[in-house]
């Protein structure tokens, strides 16, 4: 008896870890961050950071990606890697995730819009660290079911819809932050007019299937407009109006 209650309480302690706050985190999740944290290390001659935030990580423990990817793939739903979801489209890479949630450097108090909303996956993280996420998916598909899954996990400070984001979302301008989840092949202005002084853009651009790079764009107070290159991406072409 007493070796089967020093069993189970070794396994225990290998199936939950702790967050930062305290939470508990399943291993496979415990897991997922960690590739993130050896991957962030790993890339810090590119993007410039060595860690990312303890809010940006403890938002990436919360969220049940598997939630997020289709029901063939939840194996693999905490495997630092793109899957496949809906539509021919893909779920982003955790680490491009959580580095893309970490440049937007996301506060309380912001409203923020993302286009692309893809699985939801990245409106989820988000969702926790700011007052208000605008998304929008120009696959109807998409746009739908990402709709439902968030709905049904209780994100309420999401507002998502079907449409072409490539204009922004004009009822709701200017907006803190703006994350584009697909690769375009230039900066769109339309984005850039929408952002708040002292507002980012983190945007993969680049050919639709040759060199892409991850942007941060910044807005200062007086309106100058500012990037830098973080990391070379690969990411399905941002769609739509021109």
């Amino acid at each position: 008896i007493r070796q089967c209650g020093f069993t189970c309480a070794i396994v225990a302690a290998l199936m939950i870890t702790l967050n930062s706050n305290g939470a508990d985190i399943p291993a496979e999740r415990e897991g997922m961050l960690e590739a993130i944290r050896e991957s962030v290390r790993d890339s810090a001659s590119y993007t410039g950071r060595s860690e990312l935030s303890d809010r940006v990580m403890t938002a990436m423990a919360s969220v049940p990606r598997e939630e997020f990817v289709l029901p063939a793939y939840r194996h693999q739903a905490y495997d630092n890697t793109p899957l496949p979801i809906e539509a021919g489209q893909t779920i982003s890479q955790p680490l491009i995730v959580a580095l893309m949630t970490d440049l937007l450097d996301p506060q309380p108090g912001d409203v923020m819009l993302e286009v692309g909303t893809g699985s939801g996956y990245q409106a989820a993280v988000l969702s926790g660290l700011v007052d208000h996420l605008y998304s929008i998916e120009i696959v109807e598909e998409l746009a739908a079911s990402a709709a439902e899954v968030l709905v049904k996990l209780g994100y309420n400070n999401i507002t998502a819809r079907a449409g072409d984001g490539y204009a922004d979302w004009p009822e709701h301008v200017p907006f803190d932050g703006i994350i584009v989840t697909a690769a375009a092949d230039k900066l769109p202005p339309p984005l850039l007019k929408q952002l708040k002084p002292g507002g980012k853009l983190v945007i993969p651009v680049g050919a639709k299937h040759g060199y892409q790079e991850l942007l941060l764009v910044e807005v200062d107070e007086s309106g100058e407009i500012s990037k830098r290159s973080v990391l070379p991406v690969r990411f399905v072409p941002l769609t739509g109006d021109r």
